[in-house]
């Protein structure tokens, strides 16, 4: 019933920590998700830095990021300056290029307090990796949700259990959002063979979920068999993400940059080195340079950690 079990990794990303889910040495990608991380959780004392990610570029995917806790500012050069708070997604498609920022605005800077939530990549089918970029904020109202006998399930992304979110994706998948009381039954939508997606898992992002007779905990992402059709039950109050979908084919990741092909890869590095990808109209007095030491990888290679942020 269960492929394998991923423990995420805590990265120090000048300051702040995240705990880095995907992509695995193993495990590069589940349908079309090749990037999780798990922001925080963390809290921010009044006047700390907090999220000051500086503007970097994207080609070939999509970012998703969803927040339990907290507060970003996100500005693209496209001209959106967008905040986000729980229960919303921001969903930024680069396609062909996109640079933005995300960071904690001065005001909540000053007063501090918690951040806790998810980040995601998307890779882009082939036929949409070259599309131009675009940006969505999609409210609670977009965003279908369910509660009750002590579940809470909001669809963040794509469609299940016969729902569909509001934010416009370029290829099947799913990317759910559970609370879950003690003792609380549930499963996640079902698998090839059943009518669902060939690739699942279910992230804990906080306590603790029995599947089938094992126990797992707050950091751990377990993939499930194609055609397994587990239940879930909650051990104490604890958050799960449930994501899924179809694989898109074999992608190359270098940095923040993914697609199908080394060589437009190769062509982004140069781009943004030579300053020919536009920096957000109300933040372009500083960037993430490129980083010269890391490697193109596949789904088979290590893969190389972003020296300053990946977000």
């Amino acid at each position: 019933m269960i492929e394998m079990v991923i423990d995420a990794r805590r990265k120090d990303l000048g300051g702040f920590e995240v705990g880095r889910v995907l992509p695995f040495h193993s495990r590069r990608m589940i349908g079309p998700f090749i990037f999780l991380d798990h922001m925080g959780p963390a809290e921010f004392a009044p006047g700390a830095e907090a999220i000051n990610v500086r503007p970097h570029p994207h080609i070939g995917l999509s970012t998703l990021t969803y927040l339990f806790e907290g507060e970003i500012l996100h500005r693209d050069s496209l001209g959106y300056t967008q905040h986000i708070r729980p229960g919303e997604v921001n969903w930024m498609t680069a396609g062909k290029g996109i640079v933005h920022s995300e960071r904690t605005d001065p005001l909540k800077r000053a007063q501090g307090g918690p951040m806790n939530g998810m980040q995601a990549w998307i890779a882009l089918p082939i036929e949409a990796e070259e599309t131009d970029p675009s940006f969505q904020h999609i409210g609670e109202d977009g965003l279908p949700a369910y509660e009750n006998g002590g579940l809470f399930a909001r669809l963040v992304a794509g469609e299940a259990y016969g729902a569909k979110a509001g934010v416009q994706v370029s290829s099947p998948l799913f990317y759910v959002h559970w609370e879950l009381q003690d003792g609380v039954r549930t499963a996640p939508p079902p698998g090839k063979g059943a009518g669902g997606m060939s690739e699942r898992a279910l992230y804990v992002a906080k306590g603790s979920i029995e599947v089938g007779d094992r126990t797992f905990h707050e950091g751990q992402l377990i993939v499930l068999e194609s055609t397994a059709a587990p239940t879930v039950r909650s051990i104490g109050p604890s958050t799960v993400m449930v994501l899924g979908g179809e694989p898109v084919g074999e992608r190359h990741i270098w940095w923040n940059f993914v697609h199908s092909s080394r060589a437009r890869i190769e062509q982004a590095k140069e781009d943004w080195k030579a300053g020919r990808m536009t920096l957000p109209t109300e933040d372009d007095h500083e960037f993430i340079p490129l980083p010269e030491d890391a490697a193109v990888t596949t789904r088979s290679d290590p893969v190389p950690q972003p020296p300053t942020s990946a977000a």
